[in-house]
C-alpha cells in the first residue's frame, strides 16, 4: 500500500492539517511523555522538550490561530515574487489611463494587506509564550490542582493542542493562496543547492566551514545538557521542633531542662553533595566561658551519637531525646557534623558542620 493510499484513509481534517501545526503537536505530545514517562523523565530530553514547550509552542500555536493567512514575503523566492506582482500594480496605479484602456484593476495581495512575516511571527511565539506559561501557572494556583508538574504539563499542552486545532481551522477558511505556509520545499532546495553546488571553489570552502561550526555548537550544546555542571556541594545540619498542630519549626526551642529529665528535639541533615554520604553526629553539652571573643570548652558530657547514611540530594529527620546529667546556666547543646567516622576527640573546630543551643540545667 502506498503512501497515498495511506494518507486517504486518514479523516480529511487530519489531510489538510498544516505541517507547522502538526509539528508543534507532535512537539506536545513528546513532550508529556518524556516528562511523564518512568524511564525518559530521568533523561536530558526531557529538559530540551520541555524548553520548546513551555517558550515557543503556546505561543507559536496562539499567534497561528490569530493570524491564519500569509505575511510579506516569508522566503527569498516568495519576495521575489512579490516584488513582481507590486511593480506591476504600482504601474496600474501610476498609469491611470491604462485602466481605462485595458480593463485591469488594482490587485491588493492579501499577503501585505494582513498577517505577519516569519521574523515576527517567531518574535511573537517566544513573547507570547513568555506570557502564556505564567498566566496558566498563576490560574493553576488557584485551582485545587496547585502548581505541580502534571497539572502545568496538561494545562500548558492543553492551551497549545486547542490553539492548533483553531489556527487549522482557520486557515482552511481561507483560499489557498492566502493561507500561511512555511516553504520548507523553498528553504531545503536553497540549502542544497547552496552546500552540494557551490558556484566557486571559496563558497565551497565555506560550506565546509559552516557545516564544522554547525556540529561543533550542537556538540557543545548536547555535552551541556547531557554532562550538566554539579555545581556547589555541601550539606545542611539543623535542629527544629514541633508546634502544636505537630509540623516540624526551626522556633521555640526548649531552653530550661532538668537532670534526668528528657526533652525531644529533631535533628535534620540535607545532603547536597552530589553523591551518597555516611554522616555521623555527636550531641555534648558542654559548660564554656567566652573571654576576647574566644571559647573554652571547661566540661563536657557527651549525650549521644550515631550514624545516618543519606542518598545524594535528600534529607533526613530524626528526633533525639536530649537528657542532662550536668546543671548549670547557659550551657552549651552542641551537635557536631561529621562525614564518616568522627575523630577520638570531636570538637566544634574538628567538625564538619554544627549547630548549638544555649540551655539552662537545673536539679530540680
Amino acid at each position: 500500500m502506498s503512501d497515498g493510499t495511506l494518507r486517504l484513509l486518514l479523516p480529511r481534517f487530519l489531510r489538510r492539517f498544516p505541517a507547522d501545526l502538526a509539528a508543534i503537536v507532535l512537539l506536545v505530545l513528546a513532550t508529556g511523555v518524556a516528562t511523564l514517562a518512568p524511564v525518559i523523565s530521568e533523561t536530558p530530553l526531557r529538559v530540551v522538550l520541555g524548553l520548546a514547550f513551555a517558550l515557543f509552542a503556546p505561543g507559536y500555536a496562539f499567534i497561528a490561530a490569530l493570524f491564519p493567512e500569509r505575511g510579506p514575503a516569508f522566503g527569498g523566492a516568495s519576495a521575489s515574487a512579490d516584488e513582481d506582482d507590486h511593480s506591476g500594480s504600482n504601474l496600474v496605479e501610476q498609469d491611470g489611463s491604462a485602466d481605462a484602456n485595458t480593463g485591469l484593476t488594482e490587485r491588493v495581495d492579501p499577503r501585505r494587506a494582513g498577517g505577519i512575516d516569519g521574523i515576527e511571527r517567531v518574535a511573537l511565539s517566544f513573547g507570547l509564550s513568555i506570557a502564556i506559561t505564567p498566566l496558566i501557572g498563576l490560574i493553576l494556583n488557584f485551582t485545587p490542582f496547585g502548581i505541580r508538574l502534571v497539572p502545568i504539563v496538561l494545562s500548558i499542552g492543553g492551551f497549545t493542542l486547542l490553539a492548533s486545532a483553531v489556527a487549522a481551522l482557520r486557515r482552511q477558511e481561507l483560499p489557498v493562496e492566502e493561507r500561511f505556509e512555511v516553504p520548507y520545499r523553498a528553504w531545503v532546495g536553497a540549502a542544497r543547492a547552496e552546500l552540494f553546488e557551490p558556484e566557486t571553489r571559496l563558497d565551497a570552502v565555506l560550506n565546509v566551514v559552516l557545516v564544522v561550526s554547525l556540529l561543533l555548537a550542537v556538540s557543545s550544546v548536547g555535552y551541556a545538557v547531557m554532562v550538566p555542571k554539579s555545581g556547589e556541594s555541601f550539606s545542611e545540619f539543623y535542629l527544629l521542633t514541633e508546634n502544636e498542630s505537630g509540623a516540624l519549626v526551626a522556633d521555640d526551642y526548649p531552653q530550661n531542662f532538668t537532670v534526668g529529665q528528657g526533652q525531644p528535639l529533631t535533628v535534620g541533615i540535607g545532603n547536597h553533595e552530589h553523591e551518597q554520604v555516611e554522616y555521623s553526629v555527636v550531641a555534648e553539652l558542654q559548660r564554656v566561658s567566652i573571654r576576647n571573643n574566644s571559647t573554652t570548652v571547661r566540661e563536657r558530657q557527651e549525650l549521644d551519637r550515631f550514624s545516618r547514611t543519606v542518598p545524594a540530594n535528600e534529607s533526613v529527620n530524626w528526633t533525639h531525646d536530649v537528657t542532662p546529667s550536668m546543671t548549670g546556666e547557659r550551657l552549651r547543646l552542641v551537635y557536631l557534623l561529621y562525614r564518616g567516622s568522627p575523630p577520638a576527640e570531636p570538637t566544634v573546630e574538628n567538625a564538619y558542620r554544627e549547630t548549638h543551643l544555649w540551655v539552662n540545667v537545673s536539679s530540680q
